[in-house]
């Protein structure tokens, strides 16, 4: 497995990997990104296009994960100050003013769900994110402790996947959802 940045040379891949759905139900990975009025608006191609257009003025909002030549798995990561809901939010306000890249959201393909993916990109972050001179990674993953939760459920990863990349909670503020960071 490899991964490669979200940029203009791996867009096409990042539209094969998300389909005509923009992987769930037209997000494109812009929920994070948007006020909820916004997002819901923007459903498919609007927020389709927003993305399209973060990654054309040469940010990269983050990564896909590769089976041979096959885009198999995504990742978004980006400073924090780029995430309005997390700005907003009561579970995920930052717990001191230290800046972070955040990791809010996966997106596997079915048909590697369970494989380790998720794991993977979550070191790929690592890596991308010591390479790019942040000095701390922050996760809001899912906490569920044994349950089965649905695929899609989960977009922002489990704790037990950051866990064992050495990210440790740093606060919780609901029972199922901790904030967790790993120190570059």
């Amino acid at each position: 497995m490899n991964s490669k940045p979200l940029t203009k040379d791996t867009w096409n891949d990042f539209e094969l990997l998300f389909g005509e759905k923009g992987a769930c139900a037209g997000c494109w990975c812009m929920y994070w990104r948007l006020k909820n009025a916004d997002f819901e608006k923007g459903k498919g191609s609007v927020n389709r296009n927003a993305m399209k257009e973060i990654v054309d003025v040469g940010e990269i909002p983050g990564l896909l994960a590769y089976d041979n030549d096959q885009p198999v798995g995504w990742v978004a990561l980006a400073q924090r100050d780029r995430y309005l809901r997390l700005a907003g939010s009561r579970i995920f306000s930052p717990p001191d003013d230290k800046p972070v890249c955040s990791i809010t959201c996966f997106f596997i393909d079915k048909r590697h769900r369970k494989q380790g993916v998720s794991r993977f990109l979550i070191n790929e972050s690592i890596v991308f994110a010591r390479k790019h001179g942040h000095k701390i990674l922050e996760a809001y993953p899912h906490d569920h402790s044994g349950e089965q939760k649905i695929a899609p459920f989960v977009w922002t990863g489990i704790t037990s996947a950051f866990m064992s990349s050495g990210f440790k909670e740093v606060v919780r503020r609901s029972a199922h959802r901790p904030l967790m960071r790993y120190y570059l």
